[in-house]
């Protein structure tokens, strides 16, 4: 068995592409002591050679994009961190548009987020739109850190107004905002991330907030229920070949515990073969928990045989191949109205697929769950209603009440995310 360690926790940072989310988690790794002072010298030095010496907190995150490229790392997006109480991965989820696809596979694998809003610009439309997905892709806790505080020159009234629109936000979603902190930062000059003051005078540039440090605030967080005595179910995010290790899948453990020397099954790809080797945070384990992401290395598949969007699980308990499936959906936004035979791209833990909506069984009221028609001719943004669907293609897709990690999914189409669910049912593959 591994030795005993702190327990950890997966956090996804989240928010609008200017709004300072990689300064903030760069300055935050820098306060704790999480980055070797040798690094980020040398980050110092590249932010002023690329002329951007704002940016050199940013660039610890954006490192990880050139390893990334590169392929030498299996961390892909993600950074290990330590506080006093947990050790947290973080999952820098890119605010940008086109980006979104990534934030969905962070936030569906979060226990945790922080929603970074700039104090001095606002909501956004991405705000908007990452803060919905957060609560339909089930991540239950939320800090927020109303960013930029040095901008509006830390006033309490702008802040007061900046939370107060985010209170509405979130309040409109469904969150319970008298659980979630709102904490005034500034990522850039160090307030109130790891400390109450700003890194560059020492001074307390806010005496009239009284609350939580980022850092404090984030040892507050529950540590979520381990599903260990669930079957396995690991959704693949990459597949790495390894010299000397050979093929070695990446991703989380959403259920079950993934040892040494078991075997697993791929599907829908059908493929089977022995655990070697489990490599976290570069280090050897024997065993994986729920949340842990791990590579690991598998006897007997070839780098071809295993693709992102596969799920592994036990040999004698397989992760369910879906024929058609019926989920609870929620239009966020739409041009036109969606009818029977729309087939948009359903994005589930890692996998993209095509799915074609067969049938609009009925459509509901999203807050009491009330019929409000049944066999409507279509749906339109706003509304809520349970749905059939067809995969185009073969798709691993659980129930929520076996696995609901592995039953959320967002619909995504015409390069935004027109809808979000969970899947209610499954009719599986006829395995002949």
């Amino acid at each position: 068995m591994r030795m005993a360690k702190k327990p950890h926790m997966n956090l996804v940072t989240v928010g609008h592409v200017d709004h300072g989310k990689s300064t903030l988690v760069g300055r935050l790794l820098w306060d704790t002591k999480n980055i070797p002072e040798e690094q980020m010298r040398k980050l110092k030095d590249l932010a002023k050679e690329l002329k951007k010496e704002t940016f050199e907190f940013a660039f610890v995150m954006d490192r990880l994009k050139e390893e990334r490229q590169r392929g030498v790392t299996i961390d892909i997006m993600h950074q290990r961190f330590d506080t006093p109480k947990y050790y947290f991965t973080v999952i820098d989820a890119p605010g940008h548009r086109d980006f979104v696809k990534n934030m969905i596979t962070g936030a569906s694998q979060a226990d945790a987020a922080i929603l970074v809003v700039s104090a001095k610009d606002g909501i956004q439309e991405q705000t908007k739109e990452h803060t919905f997905l957060l609560k339909v892709l089930g991540v239950k806790q939320i800090i927020v850190a109303l960013n930029k505080m040095d901008a509006i020159n830390y006033e309490e009234a702008k802040f007061n107004a900046a939370k107060a629109e985010v209170e509405k936000l979130l309040k409109s979603v469904g969150y319970d905002t008298s659980k979630v902190p709102f904490l005034p930062i500034s990522g850039y000059k160090g307030d109130n991330v790891a400390h109450k003051e700003c890194s560059d005078t020492n001074k307390d540039n806010m005496p009239w907030y009284k609350g939580d440090t980022l850092l404090v605030a984030l040892d507050k967080l529950e540590l979520p229920p381990q599903p260990v005595d669930k079957p396995l179910r690991l959704p693949v995010q990459d597949v790495y070949t390894i010299t000397g290790i050979g093929t070695v899948p990446v991703g989380r453990i959403e259920t079950g515990v993934l040892k040494t020397g078991q075997n697993v099954i791929f599907e829908p790809a059908g493929v089977k073969g022995e655990v070697k080797t489990i490599e976290m945070h570069h280090e050897q384990v024997t065993d994986a928990m729920p949340g842990d992401n791990v590579g690991f290395s598998v006897r007997g598949i070839g780098k071809t045989d295993v693709k992102r969007g596969d799920v592994a699980g036990p040999v004698d308990n397989p992760p369910t191949v879906a024929k058609e499936f019926k989920a609870q959906i929620i239009v966020l936004q739409h041009p036109n109205v969606i009818t029977k035979g729309y087939t948009p791209v359903f994005h589930i833990h890692t996998s993209q697929t095509a799915c074609k909506i067969i049938e609009i069984e009925k459509k509901i009221d999203p807050k009491t769950g009330q019929v409000i028609q049944e066999n409507p001719d279509f749906i339109k943004a706003g509304d809520a209603a349970v749905i059939k669907c067809v995969p185009n293609k073969p798709l691993v897709i659980e129930s929520s009440k076996n696995f609901p990690e592995l039953s959320r999914f967002a619909i995504r189409d015409m390069g935004m995310t027109v809808a979000a669910g969970i899947c209610l049912e499954v009719t599986p593959v006829d395995k002949k």
